[in-house]
């Protein structure tokens, strides 16, 4: 499902700590390099982490084609397109689903006590509360990331060197960065 993001997205960079600001606008660098990565070869497998001295991609991308889209994701955000820092896949959003439906399903068991036929019984009752829970978390997630965890301003973020390297049959590359 993709979800639209306004274009004005808010800078998360605000107010923030040089440390913090680092790592959001790494994180929404590498979100960008992504969807770029999406655009040129849809459903290719990739992910990706983040941190103050850049970001890692990790999959099976050229070192070439990756340079590109790099450059392409700093240029495009530079531009104005700041939506391009929210990723539908961001383990921001899985990491707020999964607290908020282990809350319901959490809540839905309260009172069972250790009977495991009053549990069972209640499976319906909790499985419905954490597909609710999973349907409403999907907005909180994405704005966390536009106000929190990424930023789609890269301000004076530059590239300093990519690096691929390969650990048995999986490939991955180092986006180092620095501003």
């Amino acid at each position: 499902m993709k979800k639209s993001i306004n274009k004005t997205t808010r800078s998360a960079t605000i107010g923030a700590p040089p440390i913090i600001s680092r790592v959001q606008r790494n994180h929404g660098l590498e979100h960008a390099t992504m969807h770029v990565l999406a655009e040129r070869k849809p459903r290719r497998g990739i992910a990706g982490h983040s941190d103050m001295g850049g970001f890692w991609i990790v999959g099976d991308v050229p070192t070439e084609e990756l340079t590109d889209a790099v450059q392409e994701a700093l240029q495009r955000m530079r531009a104005g397109e700041h939506q391009l820092a929210i990723h539908p896949n961001c383990g921001t959003n899985f990491a707020v689903s999964g607290i908020i439906a282990g809350v319901a399903a959490f809540i839905g068991m309260w009172g069972a006590g250790q009977d495991w036929r009053a549990k069972l019984e209640r499976l319906p009752l909790v499985a419905t509360l954490a597909t609710l829970a999973l349907i409403l978390s999907q907005p909180l997630g994405y704005r966390l990331q536009e106000r929190v965890t990424t930023s789609g301003r890269p301000g004076d973020l530059e590239v300093v060197a990519i690096k691929p390297t390969r650990r048995g049959s999986v490939t991955a590359h180092r986006i180092l960065t620095r501003g």
